[in-house]
């Protein structure tokens, strides 16, 4: 060597020193279960069996219009070979967990409504949720979305949540695992600064532990992706957030209006909409903050074949689409969503399983000195893994089945 190590040392501490502030900006990716969709109910229209009536008129739906294998592999274009597994699958899951995650909307869903009305519709939810709780009936993830801080509703929802989280710690003496908020339509992290603040101030004067009350974003304008400064705007988001942010949700239907779009185009798997949500994902990879697609607007108008397929075949499109972009999860708004929502993540997670679960051994049997001729690099036996385990954690795939 032409330079002694002690030569070198200020090099090195340079070198450690740029990876310990990489290290602080990207901790890596989300750890733990992702639910695959939020189901977003109206806060007036919320009750105790809210996810059971959700699943049973899913069922319902399901059991009507694919009552076989063969119908249901037609109605989602699902390989033969693996329809009838899926079909099993999915049925079982609207039966018993139909709802992963639960958001009762006080925003677009709810509308605007005197601080009266408002004041007692949040009494009426927080019963319902206790109810719920209490009969382990409240999804694994639930929680609420206040109005938006951009449009003058600040005030109704710090009012919102504060009478909420009050009165829920009165009934139950707790807040029960898997709370999560929905903070919509962000323009300006200055905004997300001050619900963070506002956050800190609420745990404190509940009693709650600091840092348990946690948010997502919707990012559903422009101004989230491209400031007002022509800049990316999502990791200044990030920032603001002050530790407290779970996810980041793409809204569809405020993102392509803002762009101009006309109503027939405005959808989920739009350009528009790709380009968002690719900034989405470069800007917040390896941050911890999960990510989230939008809904489908298209209901059936009535339980006939016609209607239930017009909306099967539009959801189910709009959620192969999310997946070949990796979003694992989406929005749904309806009982009709839940079937092909189940159908396509499903299918997704199985279609080619045991290939995957022979490419993770062989490449565990190479690390360990046994050459299968595998050329897998990390990265994608780190993705590969991932599946299998979003897999299980949805209910595609049997934990048994996983490599060691």
């Amino acid at each position: 060597m032409n330079l002694s190590v002690s030569s070198t040392d200020d090099l090195s501490e340079r070198v450690l020193s740029a990876s310990a502030e990489h290290a602080a900006h990207f901790p890596g990716a989300a750890t733990g279960r992702q639910p695959v969709h939020t189901v977003y109910v109206p806060a007036d229209r919320f009750s105790r069996t809210t996810a059971a009536d959700f699943g049973a008129e899913a069922l319902r739906l399901f059991n009507n219009h694919t009552p076989g294998a063969g119908s249901f592999g037609t109605a989602f274009d699902i390989d033969a070979d693996i329809a009838g597994m899926v079909r099993q699958r999915v049925a079982a899951k609207l039966a018993g967990d139909p709802i992963e995650d639960l958001r009762i909307d006080f925003e677009d869903g709810y509308g605007s409504r005197s601080d009266a009305e408002e004041d007692g519709d949040v009494t009426q939810v927080v019963e319902a949720v206790a109810a719920a709780y209490q009969v382990k009936e409240l999804p694994h993830f639930w929680g609420i979305r206040i109005k938006s801080f951009a449009e003058g509703g600040h005030e109704r929802a710090m009012r919102t949540l504060d009478g909420f989280l009050t009165s829920l710690r009165d009934r139950l003496g707790r807040l029960p695992g898997g709370f999560v908020i929905t903070f919509p339509k962000v323009v300006m992290p200055e905004h997300v600064a001050v619900f963070a603040d506002y956050l800190s101030r609420l745990e404190s004067a509940l009693g709650l532990p600091g840092g348990i009350l946690r948010f997502e974003v919707q990012i559903e304008t422009t101004e989230s992706i491209i400031n007002h400064r022509g800049e990316i705007g999502l990791r200044a988001i990030l920032d603001a957030a002050a530790g407290r942010l779970n996810a980041a949700h793409f809204g569809v239907f405020d993102y392509t209006a803002a762009c101009g779009l006309p109503p027939d185009q405005q959808r989920l798997d739009h350009p528009a909409c790709d380009f968002a949500r690719n900034i989405m994902q470069v800007s917040l990879a390896a941050t911890g903050v999960r990510l989230s697609d939008g809904s489908t607007n298209v209901v059936p108008r009535n339980d006939g074949a016609d209607e239930v397929n017009r909306t099967w075949a539009v959801h189910s499109a709009h959620v192969a689409h999310s997946l070949r972009h990796g979003f694992y999860q989406g929005w749904d708004l309806h009982p009709a969503h839940l079937p092909s929502r189940y159908a396509m993540v499903y299918a997704y997670h199985l279609d080619g399983v045991d290939e995957v679960i022979g490419r993770v051994r062989a490449w565990q049997e190479q690390a360990a000195g046994e050459d299968h001729g595998m050329l897998d690099e990390p990265a994608t036996i780190r993705a590969l893994t991932d599946r299998l385990r979003r897999a299980v954690d949805c209910g595609a795939l049997d934990e048994s089945a996983l490599p060691a």
